[in-house]
């Protein structure tokens, strides 16, 4: 899978979210509202991004997503500001690790990167199974076992993209403005 150059857009960024919602209206006035799909997959999003940059940089971008256009494969990219790394405590038992963060703003389905710092629980790559409060979420740990300690947690912004559409200006000698829409995949 490629890795979309590390080039940083230019701050200005736009970010949509578009969840994928079935409305069912009945006669009566009721509507009935469900996300659809899995739950990593109901919430895909799409960046406006712009890269003003030197010619040379502007031409490696546009030769990664050139390379992409016959068969729309898609890219690994992480967009500026939207990993983050927190850290608390955890308690384990059987296989139910249970992680407490002061206010950790992380909801079920998120994929999420565990390093236990102190104890001897298993790090990895969860998805959070149970958010109990604004303070306290479980994952489901590979192996059963009962542990505590210290936990650094880092939700990564990472995700597959593809670019169906850029724009190239070129304002002035060696400087380059790149206009990209990168839209969110879900790929096995």
């Amino acid at each position: 899978m490629a890795t979309f150059p590390s080039i940083s857009p230019t701050y200005g960024m736009r970010k949509t979210s578009s969840p994928r919602i079935r409305t069912t209206s009945f006669g009566d006035g009721y509507e009935f509202r469900a996300l659809f799909g899995l739950p990593l997959t109901q919430d895909p999003k799409v960046y406006d991004l712009t890269f003003n940059v030197s010619e040379t940089d502007a031409d490696v971008i546009e030769g990664f997503l050139r390379s992409r256009v016959n068969d729309q494969a898609s890219f690994t990219f992480t967009p500026p500001e939207e990993g983050s790394s927190q850290t608390g405590t955890y308690s384990q038992s059987t296989t139910t690790s249970t992680i407490t963060i002061t206010n950790h703003g992380l909801a079920i389905g998120d994929v999420v990167t565990i390093d236990y710092t102190s104890g001897s629980a298993t790090d990895g790559t969860f998805a959070i199974a149970t958010a109990v409060d604004q303070n306290t979420f479980t994952v489901t740990a590979s192996d059963s076992a009962t542990n505590s300690g210290n936990v650094t947690v880092t939700l990564s912004g990472a995700g597959q993209y593809v670019c169906q559409s850029w724009t190239k200006s070129i304002p002035y000698n060696n400087r380059a403005t790149l206009n990209c829409t990168f839209r969110e995949v879900f790929e096995p």
